[in-house]
């Protein structure tokens, strides 16, 4: 089999999930995407948004999915704002 010069992209697609979420559930969201298996990082903050995720998926499509399929599944979520690592130097 003859190798093209070109690279296989095998980089993963990573991103910070800000989320605005009803008072008083914010342990119980934090709770439930902790075991979701792209999740790396889930923590409560101060500030404009309630909590942040740091997920890591193979490609835009099964970011796509977890976004639509599982974030927006729990009714205690109400406003998302997603942001993706175009650069990362550590």
């Amino acid at each position: 089999m003859k190798m093209s010069g070109k690279k296989e992209n095998t980089s993963s697609i990573i991103a910070y999930i800000m989320m605005n979420i009803k008072s008083g559930a914010e342990d119980e969201v934090c709770e439930a995407l902790a075991h979701n298996p792209i999740v790396e990082e889930v923590s409560v903050i101060y500030g404009e948004y309630d909590a942040i995720l740091k997920v890591k998926s193979e490609n835009m499509r099964t970011l796509d999915q977890f976004i639509t399929e599982t974030l927006r599944a729990l009714p205690n979520i109400f406003l998302t704002a997603t942001m993706l690592i175009a650069k990362q130097y550590k």
